[in-house]
């Protein structure tokens, strides 16, 4: 596939591009890696379409995303671009069980875009920390205060909802 004629094809819209292309990465790995390479020269608009392609494989087949896949989301938790942070944190709630020992300088990222003023960026980082905290690691140590904290903060109970479930589940 040319990822970049499908990322310039006017007649299809964003959701049939982002199907399109999680389901060419889920049938084979070398295109996730493909996926990927163009993913990190590409300019937010079309990164956050490649993110959320692997979003949604990752929801199907955890295993297809690559520790170099952790190492991309992770900074790009980092971006300005809002959908590329909360897409990015999609990812890794799906994804970080596989990486355990790989996951300080991604909760690091999602710590600080749980105060992001976007609600959805709040959200997406309340689900990948979420993921992290059932998880039951070592992790948990310095992560459930800080989810604690957070959920005493937020404004939105949908937000909330997700740290004290997780918090729940992880006791």
């Amino acid at each position: 596939m040319d990822i970049q004629a499908l990322m310039n094809d006017k007649s299809l819209k964003p959701k049939p591009k982002t199907e399109k292309l999680s389901l060419w990465i889920t049938e084979n790995s070398d295109n996730a890696n493909a996926l990927l390479e163009f993913a990190v020269q590409s300019k937010d608009p079309n990164k956050a379409t490649c993110i959320e392609a692997m979003e949604y494989a990752t929801q199907q087949n955890p295993e297809i995303a690559s520790q170099k896949w952790l190492e991309f989301v992770t900074l790009s938790l980092t971006e300005k671009a809002p959908r590329v942070k909360w897409e990015s944190a999609k990812v890794i709630g799906n994804i970080a069980h596989l990486y355990p020992k790989k996951l300080e300088k991604t909760i690091a990222n999602l710590l600080t875009n749980a105060e992001h003023s976007g609600t959805v960026v709040r959200w997406s980082a309340a689900f990948a920390l979420g993921q992290i905290i059932k998880m039951k690691s070592s992790l948990n140590k310095s992560l459930i205060p800080a989810a604690e904290s957070l959920a005493e903060k937020e404004e939105k109970n949908s937000i909330r909802k997700i740290y004290l479930d997780a918090l729940k589940k992880s006791k």
